[in-house]
């Protein structure tokens, strides 16, 4: 397996910049994620080497089976590597093993998991197996089998048959403490039938089809990677999955149908959503540099609100993305600037993650005020669109001012003061434009109240 260079075209370059870049500027991203992912399983590989003992030992034999199963079937291995719960763990595991010095061994049974789930895609036959760390055994991208009697560093067990039938069992651990036993064994369902819950078995739950077979899951991450993250599979019951469904299917209706670019992005390759638990009011809504292809959401009041989300998230995930093909800014910027959509300073990087999501949330409620028929809900797209635009706007401008812009950077961020140029520039009903005007005034005092003078801002 290796890894190879990616070339963005400058017309692409500048149409994601301007805040769009279609499916075909998703694809390529999630092309250059999957390379990033790989040469990071082989970090792992080199780093846990060096360590050696038997945090080497296992991790050479789970990239010996990751390779197996590459050479076997190599859509199956990018299939694995490429789910959202897998970059957050490959990169905290590479982290785990250059720290010398760790209070634990790090959890290289994760990565015989992720291996494991490789071959289990690509159908090679054999066994593997690995401690578990609770009653959850997860395989990265299939799902998780429960075992409630699990005890620490028990073993999970997975047999693949030449036919391609896959089981997993659990049993004691290797010093049979507690006398020889076995739970199971638990069927894995092929990929693309492990969806929803089967006896133990807990998939992912299949919300609607984007297009050719391309999936919007729900599912609980294997390891909560966002702050308030539904915590357990069993937090999913059948009426709220009932829910999110009928939401989700909506939701994507109306952006296949108003914002055919945002759903074209949506449906370039799989996508998971991840549920939160909000404990405040309003939406809630995150996504992670290291899970390309996942956004993370509390519950949906309605499918404008859920498309709006998505869109906004869409806009991190590309950026994300993109960061890590090109320097954008320069390192080691010590200021704190003012956001108009949050409470607290932020950096020159958040400033611009933040500025781009609101360029795509201000095309969005652009598009619904052209859309939305009744009086109410379009009287709110102006109001949420010269918000957004006007924030968006102010945002680019200081980040245009900062002196830690490289040349591409710049050239990104002349893109979005240009789309941001044209947006600011429609006309907006008078009410609607002073209720956005008066909302943004609020917020801005109110965040001086609650910071003083730190981070720096343009004039009202």
């Amino acid at each position: 397996m290796t890894p190879v260079p990616h070339r963005m075209p400058g017309e692409m370059f500048d149409a994601v910049a301007a805040g769009g870049g279609g499916a075909g500027a998703l694809r390529l991203l999630a092309r250059a994620e999957h390379s990033r992912r790989l040469a990071c399983a082989y970090a792992v590989t080199l780093t846990a080497r060096a360590a050696g003992g038997v945090v080497a030992e296992r991790t050479a034999r789970a990239w010996e089976l990751l390779t197996a199963a590459n050479r076997e079937a190599p859509s199956a291995t990018a299939a694995t590597l490429t789910h959202p719960s897998t970059g957050p763990a490959l990169f905290g595991l590479l982290a785990r093993l250059m720290r010398e010095d760790g209070p634990d061994e790090p959890p290289v049974r994760w990565f015989t998991a992720l291996a494991a789930s490789a071959a289990v895609r690509a159908g090679l036959p054999g066994e593997v197996e690995w401690p578990v760390d609770g009653p959850w055994v997860a395989l990265p991208s299939l799902g998780r089998a429960h075992f409630p009697g699990a005890a620490p560093d028990d073993l999970a067990r997975v047999r693949i048959d030449t036919d391609g039938r896959a089981l997993i069992t659990l049993t004691d651990r290797p010093d049979g403490i507690r006398g020889f036993r076995a739970d199971g064994p638990v069927r894995i369902p092929p990929p693309g039938e492990a969806y929803g819950t089967t006896g133990p078995w807990q998939g992912a739950h299949l919300l609607t089809d984007l297009g050719e077979g391309t999936p919007l899951l729900l599912d609980v991450m294997d390891r909560p990677y966002f702050p308030n993250a539904a915590p357990h599979p069993e937090s999913l019951g059948p009426d709220e999955v009932r829910y999110w469904t009928a939401v989700a299917r909506e939701a994507c209706a109306l952006l296949r149908t108003d914002h055919p670019e945002v759903y074209e992005e949506l449906a370039a390759g799989p996508r998971l959503l991840v549920p939160l638990v909000n404990r405040g009011r309003g939406q809630a809504s995150g996504s992670s540099a290291e899970a390309f292809g996942c956004v993370a959401l509390s519950r949906p009041e309605n499918a404008t609100q859920f498309a709006a989300t998505l869109a906004h998230e869409m806009q991190h995930n590309k950026l994300a993305a993109l960061l890590h093909l090109f320097d954008l800014l320069e390192p080691d910027g010590s200021e704190r600037f003012y956001a108009p959509w949050r409470p607290d300073p932020r950096p020159l990087l958040g400033l611009l993650h933040g500025a781009y999501a609101h360029l795509g949330v201000a095309r969005f409620w652009n598009r619904r005020r052209e859309t939305e028929p009744a009086p109410g809900p379009r009287g709110a797209a102006h109001v949420q669109f010269a918000r957004w635009s006007l924030a968006a706007h102010e945002a680019t401008l200081v980040i245009l001012a900062s002196d830690r812009l490289t040349g591409l950077g710049r050239r990104f961020a002349e893109q979005m003061l240009t789309t941001l140029d044209g947006l600011c520039r429609l006309p907006v009903p008078a009410p609607a434009l002073h209720r956005a005007r008066s909302a943004a005034l609020a917020h801005r005092t109110a965040w001086h109240d609650r910071n003083g003078g730190v981070g720096r801002v343009l004039p009202v």
